[in-house]
């Protein structure tokens, strides 16, 4: 169930993408805890000793969202495009820290889902999972966005039916079967061939 803000949320969102600045001032302090909320759930997948805190991840979100001019359809839609960003950041993220390590072993990335990818994996490099959803996207893009939705933006099978506009058991499907695909994909780049 949305929260009662949520028609407020999606009235300022629309507002806001339609000029009306001061409507973005009233629309800070309505969506700021969820999207701390939300930044704590994507850092909490990641290792220990991450130096990239909830706040910053929120703000550059925010920062990205001015930047982009992104349209959003509501607030489900608004929360799952944020989810997305921070995704993006946190890849670029592990990308630089990557860089800056110049040949050392990778840095493996700890995800609090990563038994429903990789049962027999405790760590889940982020980067692989990265690459491996890039090439889900050029297969099939409705998987991708389903990963997306429910693994980074922990959205629960009803609210990704929502965003995506379908069917409850449509997402149930397409959700095994990205996981599948997943699982199937790390596996074989986990295996030296």
């Amino acid at each position: 169930m949305l929260p009662a803000s949520s028609n407020r949320i999606t009235e300022l969102l629309v507002r806001w993408q339609n000029g009306e600045a001061e409507a973005l001032n009233a629309l800070i302090p309505l969506v700021y805890t969820e999207l701390h909320h939300l930044a704590r759930h994507h850092l909490n997948r990641e290792r220990e000793g991450h130096t990239l805190q909830s706040t910053a991840l929120v703000n550059e979100v925010y920062l990205r969202l001015l930047d982009q001019g992104l349209k959003v359809q509501n607030r489900t839609h608004f929360f799952a495009v944020s989810s997305h960003l921070m995704r993006q950041i946190l890849v670029d993220y592990a990308r630089r820290h990557r860089a800056a390590k110049r040949g050392e072993a990778f840095e493996k990335v700890t995800l609090s889902e990563a038994a429903a990818l990789m049962p027999k994996a405790a760590n889940l490099d982020l980067l692989a999972l990265d690459d491996a959803l890039k090439v889900l996207a050029q297969a099939d893009p409705q998987l991708t966005k389903i990963v997306e939705l429910r693994f980074f933006g922990g959205l629960s099978i009803d609210e990704t039916a929502e965003v995506l506009g379908t069917s409850q058991s449509a997402v149930k499907r397409e959700w095994a079967t990205a996981r599948a695909w997943l699982h199937r994909e790390l596996t074989q780049t986990a295996s030296p061939a």
